[in-house]
């Protein structure tokens, strides 16, 4: 079993969020073994992908808190390794993951493996307890730190809270409390909070992603929250095309992309990322090969 670690989402040749990906010869291991991987190798994700003998790879996602339902740069991540290990210049398919079937597309790219995925429909719900000021607290915010309008729970799968805030100071200056998060977060059933701010032109938002309830007190990446934010900026007749910048509170600058469209099923959300390294003559991506 070889286990690789990729740097997925990076920006401008730098940073990513390194995220482990086993390629098949897993079958034997554990939920719990597979949990350990992430901090064995220093990773908060990793992607588990079976494609030995089927059409379909079936990929598996987990922190060192348990499965998740689908992860958004463990995709892009996965996809990129499949690329890089088939030696193709494209592909276009899909991957099961969870009670989803998800369309995915690679292509090399000169800088690197660039990779797009639909996210599928998102659900939208009104803010209702999600306004609550707990756990507007538990993030270090005060009411006047937030755009109320636009809080929003968004599901791709998953519920979390995206939060806008007025000032991007305000989110370089987050300083959440973990516990008290984790705790708010599983009382209301979120997987965490998506904090942003919006450009005031035409430019890349900026965003931090706090998900201590799942093992994550700060996700240096966390690209379906990306997706369900263009999914909430369509809802709300607002230009859905963004790219958003995270990362940079972590050291680890990185660049989503998503777009959002209204399907007679509800909104879905198309999002992109690219996987490289600065070296790039040397290799297409970050490439760490454990045994």
């Amino acid at each position: 079993m070889g286990l690789i670690v990729v740097d997925a989402c990076t920006r401008d040749g730098r940073g990513g969020s390194p995220t482990a990906v086993v390629i098949d010869g897993d079958a034997d291991r554990t939920d719990d073994e597979r949990r350990a991987v992430a901090s064995t190798v220093g990773t908060s994700h990793t992607a588990f992908v079976d494609s030995s003998g089927v059409a379909l790879p079936r990929v598996r996602f987990f922190t060192t808190a348990g499965e998740l339902q689908n992860c958004g740069h463990g995709t892009i991540a996965a996809q990129a390794v499949l690329l890089h290990r088939d030696g193709r210049t494209q592909h276009h398919g899909h991957q099961s993951t969870g009670n989803r079937t998800v369309a995915v597309n690679a292509t090399r790219r000169r800088d690197g493996i660039e990779v797009w995925f639909e996210q599928g429909v998102i659900a939208l719900s009104d803010r209702a307890e999600a306004a609550s000021s707990a756990i507007i607290a538990a993030l270090g915010l005060t009411p006047s730190d937030i755009v109320a309008d636009d809080l929003r729970v968004a599901s791709p799968g998953t519920p979390r809270l995206l939060v806008r805030l007025r000032e991007r100071r305000t989110l370089s200056a987050m300083r959440p409390d973990p516990a008290r998060l984790a705790a708010e977060c599983r009382r209301l059933g979120y997987l965490g909070c998506f904090a942003y701010v919006l450009a005031p032109a035409v430019g890349p938002a900026t965003a931090r992603m706090f998900a201590p309830a799942i093992g994550v007190d700060e996700d240096i990446v966390n690209a379906n929250s990306v997706g369900c934010l263009a999914a909430h900026l369509l809802d709300t007749s607002r230009a859905s095309d963004i790219e958003v910048h995270q990362g940079d509170a972590l050291g680890r600058p990185s660049a989503v992309f998503a777009t959002a469209t209204q399907t007679r099923d509800g909104i879905v959300a198309r999002i992109g990322g690219l996987v490289h390294h600065p070296r790039a003559q040397r290799n297409a991506f970050d490439l760490r090969e454990v045994r």
